[in-house]
């Protein structure tokens, strides 16, 4: 950790002739020359690790330092490492990317060392084998004289951002003098260490801005092709991919709400399978809305640590920590990152998770901020898709029941009586009427009416295979078709339906029954007219008892 050398010229200022030592006047302008060349330096356009090295090479030399190491803060682990060093091959060799955690610095840079904006710790004040072990020490002796420099001394000075925080620390070592820095020559390393820390943090903040400033061109890209496509699922996917690629999170999940439960569920993922528990547990919209607090909000979006998250929610939802995480005060720890996707009227239409930064870092305001308007094209985009479906599902479905309209009933029913016909195998046809519909709309109002259809519509959408299918071809009239099965089979599917119904039917809906009927193609007609009208007969012949619910006689 500290930076100690050899002279690189292999000789001891005590060895060079008389005529060779620097005069007080060719130091000062050693100096000046030095600090002009760091002044310049910064205002440079390098890259931060050339324009770091080349700030320790003009210190060295200006400065009379054989060796000189820069220490960079990384805070997703509280720690600094060393990114630079100007001096021999043995000290390069043990300095470069040495780490050592923030606390260990903390001793070093105590008031009592502080000397002219600098830290100065004299031999025997720190015990480096102990708590700074793999610490540079040259093998060679100190001079006798009182302010001679000893090996074990070690020179620090704090770099800066304009804010106060450290971002940095300059090490510096093996003085030419021989001898222990003056104030004035404290004073101009630390005015040259200054210009240092103004060069890594432009350096820094001008690196974020790159990435900051391509993050949102990535963006715009996905969001600029976003409304090209009308499916749902591509939408999501390009939203995962590009929440992934430009702003760097390892996983990315969208929930959205299921139409049956309004339970938010996975529909998209990057970085995790659709089966992993971290993305298939559903989540209710009370749940989220304790997550919706506003000390957790910035930016729009939701950011809170995952043990306040769990002391609000079920323990089912602990299904994943964070694979991603860093040490530091600002290091993403376990943390829960939620976007809401807000519908036009307000309304919650799903929800982006983000985990697992690739900074290992708590993101920024400027990327939520990003991460939000994103997110906003994207709910417009989804918007416009939804309806695009929504057109398309209701080309073919009653808006009510969510069923099959009359419309695709006669498309599937001619379809599946000719290939019932053409291959000799069985294809039935149930219909439903529904009695004391009437009644039920005069006494308690078409909400109530519409209320039942809606229940019906659920019966049957979950009582049915993958093959058959439900209809609603009429104001209280409904349709099932069933591919492959008998008469027989078709009637005990009409007894299950017509069970869910009477269970269902309380309260406003006690008086309602219904009246079943079924035919069979080839054995009842070959024709959708002809399986249609003794169908129809079939269900009136069972309304004939009067009340109730009446099933078909299986034939």
């Amino acid at each position: 950790m500290r930076t100690a050398a050899t002279l690189g010229s292999g000789h001891t200022p005590e060895s060079l002739p008389a005529s060779h030592m620097p005069t007080p006047h060719l130091q000062q302008l050693s100096r000046l020359r030095g600090f002009l060349e760091v002044t310049r330096l910064v205002r440079g356009e390098d890259e931060l690790d050339d324009l770091l090295a080349a700030i320790a090479r003009a210190i060295s030399t200006s400065l009379g330092y054989a060796t000189v190491a820069v220490h960079l803060y990384r805070p997703a682990w509280n720690d600094f490492v060393v990114t630079t060093v100007h001096g021999g091959d043995e000290p390069r060799g043990l300095l470069m990317s040495d780490t050592r955690p923030a606390a260990m610095w903390e001793p070093l840079l105590d008031e009592r060392f502080a000397c002219d904006g600098a830290f100065l710790i004299p031999h025997g004040e720190f015990d480096w084998a102990t708590y700074a072990p793999g610490s540079y020490v040259p093998d060679t002796d100190g001079r006798d004289e009182d302010d001679a420099w000893h090996p074990e001394d070690a020179l620090f000075v704090p770099l800066r951002h304009s804010d106060g925080h450290l971002i940095g620390i300059l090490s510096v070592d093996e003085p030419e003098s021989g001898m222990t820095p003056r104030s004035e020559e404290l004073e101009v390393l630390v005015a040259m260490a200054d210009h240092a820390a103004i060069a890594v943090q432009s350096a820094q903040e001008a690196a974020a801005a790159a990435r900051h400033r391509a993050a949102l061109e990535q963006l715009l890209a996905v969001s600029s092709r976003l409304t090209e496509t009308f499916s749902i699922d591509a939408i999501l996917e390009s939203v995962c991919g590009a929440i992934h690629t430009a702003l760097e999170f390892e996983s990315v999940c969208i929930d959205l709400p299921e139409p049956d439960t309004g339970l938010l569920r996975a529909r998209a993922a990057h970085g995790w399978a659709m089966s992993d528990a971290a993305v298939a547990v559903p989540m209710s919209r009370a749940e989220l809305e304790l997550l919706f607090q506003p000390e957790f909000e910035i930016e729009g979006c939701y950011l809170l640590e995952h043990d306040k998250a769990m002391r609000v929610l079920p323990p089912e939802h602990d299904t994943y920590h964070s694979q991603v995480n860093g040490t530091g005060p600002e290091a993403w720890r376990n943390h829960w990152l939620i976007v809401p996707l807000w519908s036009r009227s307000g309304g919650l239409m799903g929800v982006i998770w983000a985990d697992d930064p690739v900074d290992r870092l708590i993101p920024s305001d400027a990327k939520l901020q990003a991460l939000r308007v994103f997110a906003n094209q994207a709910t417009t985009a989804l918007d416009t898709a939804a309806q695009y479906e929504e057109m398309q599902f209701l080309a073919e479905h009653d808006p009510l029941t969510r069923l099959y309209n009359r419309r695709a009933f006669s498309d599937r029913l001619e379809l599946e009586s000719a290939r019932a016909t053409r291959y000799g195998s069985p294809m039935s046809l149930v219909l439903c009427d529904l009695n004391g519909f009437k009644a039920l709309n005069d006494t308690h109002g078409h909400a109530a009416g519409d209320a039942a259809l809606e229940q019906i519509g659920t019966i049957l959408r979950s009582g049915l295979r993958r093959a058959d299918a439900a209809y609603r071809i009429g104001g209280d009239e409904f349709a099932l078709i069933l591919p492959e099965t008998s008469a027989d089979d078709a009637a005990g599917v009409a007894g299950r339906v017509s069970t869910a119904m009477a269970a269902a039917f309380t309260g406003n809906m006690a008086g309602l029954g219904a009246s079943f009927g079924v035919s069979v193609c080839p054995a009842d007609g070959t024709t959708p007219e002809a399986l249609f009208r003794a169908a129809d007969a079939a269900m009136y012949a069972a309304k004939r008892p009067g009340e109730g619910f009446a099933l078909p006689r299986a034939s």
